[in-house]
C-alpha cells in the first residue's frame, strides 16, 4: 500500500474542525477508498490555545500559514482561511510554487485570482481543487471538469445562495416581511450579523464567475456580472408572483450569446412548476445545459459546515487517489494558458420577458398612459392587470404587468418614461421571468 498522503489545514473554523473530525472519523473508509491512508500532519490557525473539539495529537502547528505551505512534511495544503487576498492568497501560491497539491473552498480568491494560481498549479503538475467554493456539498466542479467531456454548455445557472434562498422561501410560505426574514435568519445563523455579502448577490457572483470559467473556456471576470439582490422584494411581489403561477429566486445566470458572454444575477421569476422552484430553505441547485446530455439539474446542501467538509474531504480523495507522474487535467477544463479573455455580450433579447409592478396615483387615464409608454418602446405586454392591496391608501392602486420577450434596454426606458409622467407612487419593481428546468 502506498505511504499516507500527509495533509496540512490552514484555517480551523467551523469547515476546518469539520474536516479534521471527518478525516479521524472515515480513516478506516478514505484507506479502503483510496488505497492508501490520509493523515492531518500539520495545521495552522491564530489561536492556539482554542478548544475546537477535535484532536490535534501529533500535527505540526505552524502560526504563519505560508510556512506551512511551504512544509517538505506536507503533500496537500488545504486552505480554509477565507478572503481573496492576504494570508490566503499568499499561502496558496506558495504551497503550488513548493509543487504541494492544494484543495480550496474559497471561491473570493478563485473568482479573483483563479486563473493566475491554476496557471502555477499546471506548470508545477500538482492538482488545484476547488468543489467546495461553489454550491457546497454539490459536486458540480468535479460534473462540469470531469464528467462532461464532449459536451458543449450553453447555459449554466442556478441558486447559489442558500442565505437568499431561505428569506425568499419563508417570505412566500409565511407571509412575512423580508426584514423580519432576514433578522430570523441572522438570529439562527443563516446570515451573517453585516449580511450585504449575501442579499446583495456578491457571494452568489464570485461562484458564478467560476461557473462561466468551467462552462465556457474564457478567464475569470468577476466585474463582468450583472448583479441584483433581494433587499428591495416585498410580499406584493411575492403575491403577484403567485397569482401568475411563479416563484421568484435569486439566479445566477450565465450563457453564451453571439455577441459574447452573459452573466448576471438578480431575482426571477420561475413557474412554480418547474424543478428549481421546488428548491426550498438552504439548498442549493445547479441546472447546466449541454448539447449531447440536455438538461441536467444538481440539488442539495449548498454551505454548512458539514456540506463544505464532504466537497473537501472528497478533494483530498481525489489526491490521495491520484497517481505519482500522472498528468492531472487543467483546473478550469482548459489549459490556464488558453483559456479565451472574457467577452462581454451586449444586452440581448431577454427569454421570458419581465415582470413590472407599478404603485400609481389612481386617476384617469393612467393604464392608457402606461399601455402607450409600452407601445412606444415596441413592448407586447402578455398582461396588465390592477391588484388590490389592502395596506395602500385610496388614492393608490398596484399595477402589475408582464411583457413578452423584449430587450432590457426597452423595458428600463419605459419604465423611466412612466416615472417622468408623474404616474408612480413608489420606486418600480422590475423582475425577470427565466425559463427554468
Amino acid at each position: 500500500m502506498a505511504e499516507a498522503l500527509r495533509v496540512g489545514i490552514a484555517g480551523l473554523g467551523t469547515v476546518g474542525s469539520s474536516v479534521v473530525k471527518v478525516l479521524a472519523e472515515k480513516s478506516a473508509e478514505l484507506k479502503r477508498q483510496c488505497g492508501r491512508e490520509i493523515a492531518v500532519t500539520a495545521v495552522s490557525a491564530r489561536d492556539r490555545r482554542r478548544d475546537r473539539g477535535i484532536a490535534l495529537d501529533g500535527a505540526e502547528w505552524f502560526d504563519d500559514p505560508v510556512a506551512l505551505a511551504r512544509s517538505d512534511n506536507i503533500d496537500v495544503f488545504v486552505e480554509l482561511i477565507g478572503g481573496e487576498d492576504g494570508p490566503a492568497r499568499a499561502s496558496v501560491k506558495a504551497a503550488l510554487e513548493a509543487g504541494c497539491h492544494v484543495v480550496t473552498a474559497n471561491k473570493a480568491l478563485l473568482s479573483r485570482h483563479g486563473v493566475a494560481l491554476a496557471e502555477i498549479a499546471e506548470k508545477r503538475g500538482v492538482l488545484l481543487n476547488y468543489e467546495a467554493a461553489v454550491a457546497g456539498g454539490i459536486p458540480v466542479i468535479k460534473t462540469m471538469r470531469e464528467a462532461m467531456a464532449g459536451n458543449t454548455v450553453t447555459r449554466v445557472f442556478g441558486i447559489l445562495n442558500g442565505t437568499c434562498n431561505y428569506i425568499l422561501t419563508r417570505m412566500e410560505a409565511e407571509g412575512i416581511s423580508f426584514d423580519d426574514c432576514l433578522k430570523d435568519a441572522q438570529r439562527l445563523g443563516y446570515a451573517e450579523a453585516d449580511p450585504t455579502f449575501d442579499i446583495e448577490g456578491h457571494d452568489t457572483a464570485h461562484k458564478l464567475s467560476i461557473l462561466t470559467s468551467l462552462a465556457f473556456g474564457t478567464k475569470i471576470s468577476a466585474d463582468d456580472i450583472y448583479m441584483e439582490g433581494i433587499s428591495n422584494i416585498t410580499q406584493a411581489d411575492i403575491r403577484a408572483a403567485a397569482q401568475l403561477g411563479y416563484r421568484i429566486k435569486l439566479l445566477g445566470v450565465a450563457q453564451k450569446t453571439d455577441s459574447g458572454i452573459e452573466q448576471r444575477v438578480h431575482p426571477t421569476m420561475v413557474p412554480t412548476a418547474s424543478v428549481i422552484a421546488q428548491v426550498h430553505g438552504v439548498t442549493n441547485a445547479v441546472a447546466i445545459e449541454t448539447d449531447i446530455l440536455g438538461e441536467l439539474l444538481l440539488s442539495g446542501p449548498g454551505a454548512g459546515g458539514s456540506a463544505t467538509a464532504s466537497a473537501v474531504v472528497g478533494d483530498i480523495a481525489d489526491i490521495a487517489k491520484s497517481q505519482p507522474g500522472f498528468q492531472h487535467g487543467p483546473v478550469f477544463g482548459w489549459p490556464a494558458k488558453e483559456l479565451a479573455p472574457y467577452k462581454r455580450a451586449r444586452i440581448r433579447r431577454h427569454e421570458g420577458g419581465y415582470f413590472i409592478r407599478l404603485t400609481v396615483y389612481d386617476r384617469i387615464g393612467v393604464f392608457a398612459a402606461i399601455a402607450k409608454r409600452m407601445a412606444d418602446n415596441d413592448i407586447s405586454l402578455e398582461s396588465i392587470v390592477q391588484h388590490a392591496d389592502p395596506d395602500q391608501a385610496e388614492t393608490q392602486k398596484t399595477v402589475v404587468l408582464v411583457t413578452h420577450e423584449t430587450t432590457e434596454a426597452a423595458v428600463r426606458k419605459a419604465v423611466e418614461s412612466i416615472t417622468k409622467d408623474g404616474h408612480l407612487v413608489d420606486k418600480p419593481q422590475v423582475i425577470r421571468i427565466e425559463r427554468a428546468a
